[in-house]
C-alpha cells in the first residue's frame, strides 16, 4: 500500500462535493471533484490541477484552473456538450488540530463562468479533507 501515500479524500458539504486529490504534498496536484445531492443528469465532474504556492506547518495555500464536465448529461440527451464551464480555484488547506494532522479543513473562493462564457458565479468552497500518509 505504498502508493496510497498522501493522497487525500474531502467533502464539501454545502457544495455537495466529494473530492479526491492526488498528492497534495507536492507543489503540483490534481483534484477531482465528483457533484453528489443532485439528479443523475446534472451528475457534473470537476478536474483541477493545482498549484502550491505557499506552505507552512498548519496552511498550504494553492491555486489552479478546472474544467467542470457533464458525461452522463450528455448519455442522457440533456445536453449535447460535455464541457459544463471553468473555474480558478484560490484556496487554502489549514491543518489546526496538531493530534490529528491529517485532517485539514480547505477554504475556497472560485469564480466560475459556463463554457460559453455568458454567464458565471463567484463560488466559496468549505471542505474537510483527509490526507493518507500525512504525519
Amino acid at each position: 500500500m505504498g502508493h496510497a501515500k498522501a493522497q487525500s479524500v474531502g467533502y464539501y458539504p454545502w457544495n455537495g462535493l466529494l473530492s479526491i486529490s492526488t498528492n497534495p504534498a507536492k507543489v503540483v496536484w490534481l483534484d477531482v471533484r465528483l457533484q453528489t445531492n443532485t439528479l443523475f443528469g446534472s451528475l457534473s465532474t470537476e478536474v483541477l490541477p493545482l498549484f502550491t504556492f505557499k506552505r507552512t506547518s498548519v496552511a498550504q495555500f494553492y491555486a489552479g484552473g478546472g474544467v467542470r464536465f457533464n458525461f452522463i448529461g450528455v448519455l442522457a440527451n440533456q445536453s449535447k456538450n460535455v464541457i459544463e464551464g471553468y473555474s480558478l480555484n484560490i484556496g487554502t488547506r489549514l491543518s489546526p488540530f496538531k493530534s490529528v494532522p491529517q485532517v485539514s479543513v480547505a477554504l475556497e473562493v472560485a469564480p466560475y463562468v459556463e463554457r460559453k462564457f455568458e454567464s458565471g458565479i463567484l463560488k466559496s468552497n468549505f471542505g474537510l479533507i483527509y490526507t493518507f500518509g500525512k504525519k
